[in-house]
């Protein structure tokens, strides 16, 4: 091969990566925008709200239930999945009952001013809210003085809110 063919090659073979390592990063950036730039926790993957789960079952079963693609209500910009038409139907005529509080982020996360996707195996209901958490630990501290940290991350919601998409 001639000096000016490898030349070429090495050009070629560097631009090539270049490329691809500029198109993973906008990969990359975008699905960590999806994820946290939504009023409510969507799932990135399948699009749903708190990832399908029925936010009426932690209510009605006391436990979180994935809802199915037969019972949806779109909601807010969002789709909802709900494991019965009687928690549509619920969720429907109350959705401020039943949409998690701070659109399922961790109030925990919230108060500190940072929207931290809330898990819905990792639940509480206070007041009469469903509340998600990133983890165990989060849940505690909350649990263990749920009025003082919902007092905090009140305050610091609408601020957080703006900073976050439709």
């Amino acid at each position: 091969m001639t000096a000016a063919r490898q030349k070429r090659k090495h050009r070629a073979s560097l631009l090539v990566s270049v490329g691809i390592a500029a198109a993973m990063s906008l990969c990359a950036a975008a699905a960590a925008r999806a994820s946290l730039t939504e009023r409510i926790v969507v799932d990135w993957h399948s699009g749903l709200a708190i990832g399908g789960y029925d936010p009426v079952a932690f209510f009605t079963d006391g436990r979180p239930m994935m809802g199915s693609a037969a019972f949806e209500l779109s909601y807010a910009g969002v789709v909802w999945r709900f494991s019965n038409v009687g928690n549509r139907a619920a969720f429907a005529a109350r959705p401020d009952i039943y949409m998690p509080r701070y659109g399922g982020y961790d109030p925990v996360g919230v108060m500190r001013g940072v929207a931290v996707a809330g898990k819905p195996n990792v639940w509480i209901i206070a007041g009469q809210r469903l509340f998600l958490f990133y983890d165990l630990a989060d849940r505690q501290k909350f649990a263990d003085d749920p009025v003082h940290l919902i007092a905090a991350a009140d305050r610091r919601w609408p601020r957080l809110e703006q900073t976050l998409g439709p």
